[in-house]
């Protein structure tokens, strides 16, 4: 009974408003005394081998690699040009902005980022044209859900960290699976025009010359994109490599277009910083918290209970993922997988599920709750950003997180959606 003690602080930290990494910090290192009497030791330990991992060094490449990036202006040439190839098609702006969307996660790796930079110069354009905000908005924050799943995904590198698994495999798992989901999201918005027409009314072609003007804006970046994804897929280099790589890369390209000034880059290196040290205490405070979790015996447990009662492995699956988008609800990306994994993980391992394909199934479980009411923070970053009631928002996500799900749908009838690019790896 006292090792539910932990998971009531826990459940009481979180409702006081406390952050994140350290409620987890808290309830685990409790968890910890009440099993061996010494916390200090353990959490002390596990602090400085969390972060001392080479592996984290992921995470504030990528992040300087999208700070870079929106310091540069590039977001602005990604819609602009997407918008001029499809911008003609029923609902063609709110696909542009999913597409730009996706590019964007290429080189940034974080839903938020991408919504916060896209919303405010998306919305208006396509406001302008007549767009009803409804659908306006629900693109962009549904789009900005691609970020998670293709690389650099910093929500793929967490879920390695936690689970010591290859990052590189996960990153490019999530590939094809973005793919598909822009697709559909894509297929989604041209369904919902066509059958509400009045939702986005028809705008013009625009012509062949203009196109390609707008292509010649972008070509670096989109040959920075192609190069950090072949240097991880080759095993030229580490996915840390990679992403120190992507952040040169994108400096470089900022300055020599005189996108990005001395002042920008700066405030680019402190908010990766502050950023990065953000997501550092989160992991350490899961880490503490899965470690005491690990001494408890929960996760065998679970494992355990599963194997006595022969549930089988696809009822388990269905069951993660409602208490997942329960969960998600209430919880960022980020802490959901940290605080669900030390649990989930050596259950679905232990009913025979691939660890990578688990990994991107976590991923697209997460993006239903960034957008999904009452919490779906990146529908909050779109009503802030793009100055659209949250209502509104919230109204276009749902129905556009129809996508979501048929993907999820998809690379669970289809494994090798997600496995057939990391199996064939160097």
């Amino acid at each position: 009974m006292e090792m539910l003690l932990p998971f009531l602080v826990l459940v009481l930290a979180l409702l006081t408003g406390m952050p994140i990494a350290f409620a987890m910090a808290g309830a685990g290192m409790f968890g910890i005394y009440l099993l061996t009497g010494n916390w200090l030791t353990a959490a002390g330990l596990l602090a400085y081998r969390t972060v001392a991992d080479f592996i984290l060094v992921t995470i504030p490449m990528f992040i300087l690699m999208a700070f870079f990036t929106a310091s540069g202006g590039i977001a602005r040439d990604l819609y602009t040009a997407t918008a001029n190839f499809v911008g003609h098609w029923r609902g063609g702006l709110a696909i542009a902005s999913v597409f730009a969307c996706g590019i964007f996660g290429a080189l940034s790796g974080a839903s938020v980022a991408a919504a916060a930079v896209i919303a405010p110069i998306a919305i208006p354009n396509m406001r302008r044209f007549g767009y009803s905000d409804v659908l306006a908005a629900g693109a962009v924050g549904v789009g900005a859900t691609l970020d998670a799943l293709i690389p650099p995904s910093v929500g793929m590198v967490l879920y390695g960290v936690i689970t010591e698994t290859s990052v590189g495999k996960l990153l490019i798992a999530g590939i094809v699976p973005g793919i598909i989901l822009g697709i559909l999201l894509a297929v989604t918005i041209w369904l919902w025009v066509t059958i509400n027409p009045s939702l986005a009314p028809p705008i013009g072609r625009v012509g062949w010359a203009q196109r390609w003007a707008s292509l010649w804006v972008i070509w670096p970046s989109g040959l920075l994109i192609v190069l950090v994804l072949y240097v991880m897929y080759s095993g030229v280099a580490t996915p840390t490599e990679a992403g120190a790589f992507g952040a040169l890369g994108s400096a470089i390209i900022g300055f020599v277009t005189g996108r990005l000034s001395v002042k920008a880059a700066i405030q680019a290196i402190k908010a990766t910083v502050r950023a990065t040290a953000m997501i550092f205490l989160i992991i350490i405070g899961a880490k503490i918290f899965a470690h005491f979790l690990a001494l408890s015996e929960i996760p065998k447990l679970a494992v355990d209970a599963a194997t006595t009662m022969q549930l089988n492995r696809w009822v388990v699956i269905a069951a993660i993922a409602v208490g997942y988008f329960v969960i998600s609800m209430f919880m960022d990306e980020g802490p959901l997988l940290l605080l669900s994994l030390p649990v989930t993980f050596p259950l679905v391992t232990a009913l025979g599920f691939d660890p990578v394909w688990y990994g991107v199934y976590s991923i697209l479980l997460a993006c239903m709750g960034l957008v999904f009411p009452p919490v779906g923070l990146v529908s909050f970053v779109v009503s802030s950003t793009g100055h659209v009631e949250l209502e509104k928002v919230f109204r276009g996500t749902s129905v556009l997180m129809i996508a979501i799900i048929a993907t999820l749908v998809l690379v669970t009838v289809f494994p090798q959606l997600a496995l057939f690019l990391p199996s064939r790896m160097r």
